[in-house]
């Protein structure tokens, strides 16, 4: 039984480095999906039909294309291309984390714009109406009255979305990124005792999902404005 754990402890410190490496990939990529899947979301309901074109295109790009295949277009395809461009030579493009983060962050952009947009639409119509007879602007309304709420009602799926992109996070070691599995893959081939420390990186990976959703779980019950239910 010890000899079981052994690989586990000796590596430790070695796979933690990788842990906090996968940890801001996450945080990193549940930002921009939410800097894009914000605005996105309100312009897919409210934006110019041209706008929502763009968008619905965006979003049926991300979310048909695998993430293993962003990364290589990405990585190197696109970066690659930009990163030669002079002007554009201080941008991190050919940072591999940088890619990683990018791709997953457009990613679950495209998948947070349609649960922002789902929580859009279920909200009754009728407010948007009352906030212009009030006098105010739709941009005024859709900001401190309609994406309020739909922020509130969109929590649970997108907690969900969370646990989603931390295991695609796992496939960015195919670019390079020195993240917990990167780390698991490399120890367990000089090791020979891969059963024991993928074993050990799916445990840590279950806790990461078990915490971050426990979280979102106690946001949700404090911002949820009682007395009113999603229609």
């Amino acid at each position: 039984m010890v000899d079981f754990f052994n690989p586990i402890i000796e590596a430790l410190p070695y796979m933690v480095s990788g842990l906090w490496i996968t940890v801001a990939l996450v945080i990193g990529s549940m930002g921009l999906g939410l800097i894009v899947g914000v605005p996105f979301s309100a312009l897919k309901v409210y934006g110019h039909p041209l706008i929502r074109k763009f968008i619905g295109l965006y979003v049926w790009f991300f979310r048909g294309v695998p993430v293993l295949v962003l990364f290589y277009l990405f990585y190197f395809g696109l970066l690659s291309w930009l990163a030669q461009i002079s002007f554009l030579s201080f941008l991190p493009f050919n940072n591999a984390f940088f890619a990683a983060a990018l791709v997953l962050g457009l990613t679950t952009g495209a998948y947070q714009t349609q649960i922002f947009k789902g929580a859009i639409l279920a909200l009754s119509p009728g407010q948007l109406k009352a906030a212009r007879a009030l006098g105010m602007s739709d941009f005024q309304a859709i900001k401190t009255i309609i994406l309020p709420q739909a922020l509130r009602f969109s929590l649970p799926a997108w907690s969900n979305e969370y646990s989603i992109i931390l295991k695609d996070s796992a496939l960015a070691y195919v670019i390079g990124v020195a993240e917990l599995m990167s780390r698991t893959r490399s120890v367990a081939a000089i090791t020979h005792k891969p059963l024991q420390l993928t074993l050990f990186a799916g445990l840590i990976f279950f806790v990461l999902t078990f915490i971050g959703v426990k979280g979102l779980k106690a946001l949700e019950k404090k911002v949820k404005i009682k007395g009113y239910a999603q229609s």
